[in-house]
């Protein structure tokens, strides 16, 4: 039987990878993206803006009406403004942190209340590793990552009695137009990965998919690293 998915940031890269996992799967996805471009063959797009928290109740509740209960979120939204810290603007510190952690509570707070009802269901926030390692630069990015697996672990117990599982998958180095734009940092990068590669959308998108099945219903609160072995011991 379809699953009702929602999928933030669905419009490109390992959003729309995940999407169109969810479809080949024959899951009803409706995809949330400031552009309210999708994947064809999303069930619904939407032009969702997950910084303002009014414009996610409504597009969930509008998804609810639709196609019923949230039965998974993958809450993928994000953005980077990089810069050395000492240089960093208000504006490029307030952009990542509204659209990566304030938007990833918006979009969890909204679907989860479905979940609970239905006493089964499953959020996935898309973090990184960039929290874990350290990245030059990357100062916004990496705190409202890191505030993510805070976020989910503190959802994760307060859910888990209604069978509701909350996880946090954290990508490494992923070809993506974000990862593009690294330049010389990209390679010197490659170099820490021990297994010597980039990764693929569709590597963070099939651990997403396991995450969401009954395969991995007694995981919850963890955060897994599909990073090729760059962050090895986090």
């Amino acid at each position: 039987m379809s699953r009702h998915v929602i999928v933030t940031g669905a419009s490109r890269g390992i959003g729309a990878a995940i999407a169109q996992n969810f479809i080949d799967q024959g899951d009803n996805v409706v995809a949330f993206s400031r552009s309210g471009q999708a994947p064809t063959g999303c069930a619904k797009s939407l032009t969702v803006d997950v910084t303002d928290s009014k414009a996610v109740n409504e597009a969930v509740k509008a998804a609810i009406e639709e196609f019923g209960p949230v039965e998974v979120a993958v809450v993928n939204a994000g953005v980077t403004r990089d810069g050395l810290a000492m240089r960093m603007s208000d504006e490029q510190w307030r952009d990542v942190l509204s659209t990566n952690l304030d938007g990833a509570f918006y979009t969890a707070r909204a679907t989860m209340a479905s979940m609970v009802r239905a006493r089964s269901g499953s959020i996935i926030f898309i973090g990184s590793v960039s929290p874990f390692i350290g990245v030059p630069g990357q100062a916004n990015y990496s705190a409202a990552k890191a505030g993510l697996v805070g976020l989910a672990r503190s959802l994760a117990k307060e859910v888990a009695s209604r069978s509701v599982t909350v996880n946090v998958v954290a990508p490494g180095l992923i070809d993506t137009d974000m990862t593009h734009d690294l330049g010389a940092a990209k390679d010197t990068m490659v170099a820490m990965i021990p297994l010597g590669h980039v990764g693929q959308p569709s590597d963070i998108a099939g651990v997403v998919g396991f995450l969401a099945s009954n395969l991995a219903r007694y995981i919850t609160g963890a955060v897994i690293a599909v990073d090729g072995g760059l962050a090895i011991g986090l």
